[in-house]
C-alpha cells in the first residue's frame, strides 16, 4: 500500500515494467537496423528522417514511447487507479500493430524474422502490461485499502481504537520486521532431552517490546474474526447429511469468507487444548496438514506457528504453507482461538511452496447447554492461496477442506475417548 506519498511496491513494479518495455524495444529495433549493414548514422536516418511507414520500424519504438509517457503519466505521477488508461494504450497499441503487419514491405527486409519478433513482443509486452496492472496492482492496492478502512466505519467503542491500531500495524509490519530478532532468545532445553526445541521466547519475559506487539495483534485479530462469525447474511454453500453445514458470505472489506459448522462429541475446552496446544499433533491424525511447527511462545495464550497444507482438489491446488500469529479467549463461555498470516524473520517464503495469506480468522467451541461432554465447533476460513486460480476452483476446494477437517477431527476425538475409556 502507499504509505507516507511513497509509491506502492506494486505499482513501483508495474512503473519498471514499463521502463523495461521502452529499453527492451529501443534495444532490439537499433539491433535491427544494424544488421542492414549501414553505419549507424545512415541506419538512423533511413529510419528516422526519411521515415517511411513501409519501410521503417521506428513506429514502433514511438509506440512504446507513447505508453511510457501515457501509464507513467497518469500511473506514476497521477496515481490514478482506473483500468481505462492501460485499456487504451493497449488498445491503441493494438490497432497499430495490425495496420502496421498489412502496410510493412516485408520482402524488402533482409532479415524479416527479426522484424517479425519486434512487432510480437511489442505486442505480448503491451499486453503484459495490462494484465498485471489489471491483475495485481489494482486488486492489491484495493485489498490493501479496505483492510486500512475496514472498521473506520464502525461506532466507537473501547475497542474501536485498539481495532483501527491492530489494522495499521498490520501493514507496519515490514518497518520492523529487519530488528524483531533483537527481541529473540532461544527458549533453554528440558532437562534430559536429547533433542533441541526449535521454538524461540521473546527474551526479557513480558516486557519484550516486539512480544507485546504479537500480544496485541492476537487479541485484535481475535476480536475483528469473533465480529466476523457472528455477522448476519450468511448464505448456505453445502450441508452434508450430518448437518454439518458451511456458508459463505461477502464482506466488503475482507472478501468472501467461509463459515463451517458441526457438532463433535468433546468438551469444548478439550478441543481447544487439541488444537491449540496440541497442534503440533494435527498432522498425525489429519492427512490434509503437512506440518506443524511452533516457531515462537509469546505467552500462554499466544504464539506463532508454521504450517504447511497438502495439495487440495486433486492436485489443481497445490501445497501452501502459512506463518500465523494465535491467540485464544473465552468469550460468552465460548473457547476462541484465532489466527492471522504474519511476516517472521526465522522462517522465510521457500521455493518448495507457495506462501499462502490468512486473513482473519478462528475455530470456535460453544458448549452445548445440558451437554458438557459435546461442543458446537464453528471454522470461520478467510485465506488467499495467491496463484492464479479460478475462484470456483478454490471455493470447492477449501470446502472440502473445511469439511474433511472436521470429519478427521471427530474421528481423532473418538479415538481419544476410546483410550481414555480403557485406562
Amino acid at each position: 500500500m502507499r504509505r507516507n506519498g511513497h509509491m506502492s511496491a506494486v505499482r513501483r513494479f508495474f512503473c519498471l515494467f514499463v521502463t523495461f518495455d521502452l529499453l527492451f524495444t529501443c534495444l532490439m529495433w537499433l539491433i535491427i537496423i544494424l544488421l542492414n549493414g549501414d553505419d549507424i548514422v545512415s541506419a538512423l536516418s533511413k529510419q528516422i528522417v526519411r521515415y517511411d511507414i513501409h519501410t521503417s520500424l521506428f513506429d514502433i519504438v514511438m509506440a512504446a514511447a507513447s505508453r511510457f509517457i501515457f501509464l507513467l503519466l497518469f500511473y506514476g505521477f497521477l496515481y490514478i487507479c482506473h483500468w481505462w488508461v492501460i485499456a487504451l494504450t493497449t488498445a491503441g497499441t493494438c490497432a497499430f500493430l495490425i495496420g502496421k503487419v498489412f502496410l510493412y514491405s516485408w520482402t524488402s527486409a533482409n532479415q524479416p524474422v527479426f522484424q517479425v519478433l519486434l512487432v510480437l513482443i511489442s505486442f505480448v509486452l503491451s499486453w503484459g502490461e495490462a494484465w498485471f496492472f489489471d491483475f495485481q496492482v489494482l486488486p492489491h492496492e484495493l485489498q490493501a485499502m479496505e483492510y486500512m478502512q475496514a472498521f473506520s466505519s464502525c461506532p466507537e467503542s473501547e475497542r474501536a481504537p485498539l481495532l483501527r491500531n491492530y489494522l495499521q500495524n498490520l501493514h507496519r509490519i515490514d518497518d520492523y520486521t529487519e530488528s524483531i530478532g533483537n527481541f529473540y532468545s532461544p527458549v533453554d532445553s528440558p532437562q534430559n532431552s536429547d533433542d533441541e526445541d526449535t521454538r524461540i521466547s521473546g527474551a526479557g519475559g513480558r516486557g519484550s517490546l516486539q512480544d507485546m506487539k504479537y500480544r496485541r495483534e492476537g487479541q485484535e485479530v481475535l476480536e475483528v474474526s469473533w465480529r466476523m462469525l457472528n455477522s448476519p447474511d450468511w448464505k448456505l454453500e453445502r450441508e452434508t447429511a450430518e448437518g454439518d453445514t458451511v456458508y459463505s458470505k461477502k464482506m466488503p472489506h475482507v472478501g468472501k469468507v467461509l463459515k463451517l459448522t458441526g457438532i463433535v462429541d468433546f468438551p469444548p475446552d478439550q478441543l481447544l487444548n487439541e488444537l491449540f496446544s496440541n497442534v503440533e499433533n494435527i498432522p498425525n491424525w489429519n492427512p490434509s496438514i503437512l506440518e506443524v511447527r511452533t516457531v515462537q511462545v509469546i505467552d500462554a495464550h499466544t504464539d506463532i506457528n508454521y504450517q504447511v497444507a497438502k495439495e487440495a482438489g486433486g492436485g489443481i491446488v497445490s501445497s501452501r504453507d502459512f506463518v500465523i500469529l494465535r491467540h485464544w479467549e473465552m468469550r460468552d463461555q465460548c473457547y476462541i482461538s484465532a489466527g492471522i498470516s504474519i511476516k517472521h524473520p526465522n522462517v522465510p517464503p521457500v521455493k518448495q511452496y507457495v506462501r499462502g495469506d490468512n486473513g482473519p480468522t478462528c475455530w470456535v467451541m460453544r458448549p452445548i447447554a445440558g451437554d458438557e461432554n459435546r461442543c458446537i465447533f464453528q471454522w470461520l476460513l478467510n485465506v488467499d492461496l495467491k496463484g492464479w486460480l479460478p475462484h470456483s476452483v478454490v471455493e470447492s476446494a477449501l470446502t472440502t477442506t473445511m469439511l474433511d477437517h472436521l470429519r478427521y477431527m471427530r474421528e481423532y476425538t473418538e479415538k481419544l475417548k476410546q483410550q481414555r475409556q480403557c485406562k
